[in-house]
């Protein structure tokens, strides 16, 4: 296991650095109170930060952390020291990308509160026990979003026309029904 990449965390909060959804991997933050502690000084060391037009990496508590603002949506990966900064980007990059496909691209707070299942999802089908399982945001998608939309193309899949088809097609039968 020791050349198997590990995830001590995975954040998803709001910009005022409360918790929307989180999944932690390690036994590093052992009571509830050392997570929300960990999260509130997270937040307050990278607020001041620009990471709206890329990822940026940080050290902080003997961690490396990656993180990424979206609209009023900040997400973080953080890993041990000895990882590679390369695997935590990739798996913040996964997220960020499926929660926004998932969200069909209105990345904000009130949207990610009414899909939590599907991001609570997403981050089952990246991460499981720490241990990175895909880094394909359309492949999550896929996986999460399946179900939800009645087995019909992936959304990433259908040109714009095709989607209206689609969208009329459900209508027409939600209508008939």
């Amino acid at each position: 296991m020791d050349s198997c990449p590990l995830i001590k965390n995975i954040l998803l909060l709001d910009s005022e650095g409360k918790r929307l959804a989180v999944k932690y991997y390690s036994s590093d933050w052992p009571t509830h109170s050392a997570k929300l502690a960990f999260e509130e000084s997270l937040f307050a060391k990278t607020q001041a930060t620009n990471a709206r037009t890329e990822a940026e990496i940080a050290m902080f508590g003997g961690n490396i952390i990656v993180y990424k603002f979206i609209e009023d949506l900040h997400f973080f990966v953080t890993g041990d020291v000895e990882e590679n900064e390369l695997i935590l980007l990739t798996v913040l990059q996964c997220f960020s990308d499926a929660v926004a496909l998932l969200l069909r691209n209105i990345v904000d707070k009130i949207t990610a509160l009414e899909n939590m299942d599907l991001i609570l999802l997403c981050l089952d089908e990246i991460v499981d026990e720490g241990i990175v399982l895909e880094t394909e945001a359309s492949v999550i998608v896929e996986k999460v979003g399946g179900n939800s939309f009645d087995g019909m193309t992936s959304l990433t899949d259908q040109t714009l026309s095709q989607a209206i088809a689609t969208a009329k097609e459900h209508l027409t039968r939600s209508l008939l029904k």
